[in-house]
């Protein structure tokens, strides 16, 4: 499921506007991780981009929820990730607690943990991390949800993250379009558009 903060009238068009602009999570609806924020810079807003002209801590907040069942699951708890349910707030359980890790991610790396009672209830949390070169910043429960990212940039340079996880990226527009061609050729129209706009994505990582 993807998550779009969004004002006013909800229609199509508006919502994936606010994809393109970068203000969703995704998730599996029972962990939510909403008003993301690197210092002022809010996930989505004018271009998602913190802009520090030397290298310094940063404040990472959020309101984060998440439900979890009193009794743990260990028919779900117990698989591993390539069976599914893939995404399940129940495999990010501590033991047999009711809690779940929200991690700070950088760059596609865990950087820091904080844990929060899956209650239901919405619970403010913050990070300070140090950023020391441009990166992406980004809140996950590891594997019930995850944010869009805040890009840092350290005086005025790119993000150069990782090689890797570009190809990543790449490989699952391939995985997306292999599983998606099929339906889509029904609508001659619809078939090119998609078409086109997978392999701009292509194209861009």
């Amino acid at each position: 499921r993807s998550y779009v903060k969004m004002d006013g009238v909800l229609d199509f068009d508006r919502w994936t506007e606010g994809i393109r602009q970068g203000k969703n999570y995704v998730g599996d609806g029972r962990s939510h991780l909403m008003d993301v924020k690197v210092d002022d810079c809010e996930m989505g807003v004018n271009g998602s981009e913190l802009k520090l002209s030397s290298g310094r801590t940063v404040h990472v907040s959020a309101k984060v929820a998440a439900l979890l069942d009193l009794t743990p699951d260990s028919k779900i708890k117990s698989r591993p990730y390539e069976e599914k349910p893939y995404w399940s707030v129940e495999r990010a359980r501590i033991a047999e607690s009711r809690t779940v890790p929200v991690e700070l991610i950088v760059n596609g790396q865990a950087v820091a943990r904080k844990t929060i009672i899956a209650d239901g209830t919405l619970k403010d949390i913050a990070f300070d991390t140090k950023i020391e070169r441009s990166s992406w910043v980004a809140l996950r429960i590891l594997p019930s949800s995850h944010t869009n990212p805040i890009f840092v940039t350290v005086d005025n340079k790119p993000v150069r993250a990782s090689r890797r996880s570009a190809e990543w990226c790449l490989k699952s527009v391939d995985q997306c379009w292999s599983q998606k061609e099929r339906f889509l050729k029904a609508s001659p129209a619809e078939f090119e558009f998609a078409k086109s706009a997978y392999q701009h994505a292509r194209e861009a990582y």
